[in-house]
């Protein structure tokens, strides 16, 4: 939610302090991988904070990937990763991984054959 107009809080808060100054999440998550919320989540992420309680009811209705939370709260990349990570973490989020770590070798094979067939073009 944006502040209105004429208010200066908005610009005055920076990304780094909405993550209490990290940068790097407490796990990687791609940003293809799909995350969901269940009631339970979003009741606990309203005292966890604004942020928080906004990505768990974005995420209960629909799961969403990284990308779209991180656009639909208009959070910096980096940011919603951080909190992202930390809902996870806490409980308040379920990762489904979109490639699972066992198929990591055939993934990247049909990628480097995408890559080498648009190069050809």
């Amino acid at each position: 939610m944006e502040p209105p107009s004429g208010d200066p809080r908005g610009a005055l808060v920076r990304p780094y302090a909405v993550t209490r100054g990290r940068t790097e999440p407490l796990q990687h998550i791609a940003l293809e991988a799909v995350l969901s919320a269940s009631e339970r989540a979003v009741s606990e992420a309203r005292f966890a904070g604004h942020d928080k309680y906004r990505i768990a009811q974005i995420c209960q209705s629909t799961p969403q990937s990284l990308a779209e939370i991180a656009a639909y709260t208009r959070l910096p990349l980096g940011v919603a990763r951080v909190i992202v990570a930390d809902m996870v973490a806490e409980g308040l989020l379920a990762l489904h991984s979109a490639a699972p770590a066992e198929r990591y070798e055939e993934r990247m094979h049909v990628l480097e054959r995408v890559l080498s067939g648009l190069r050809r073009l």
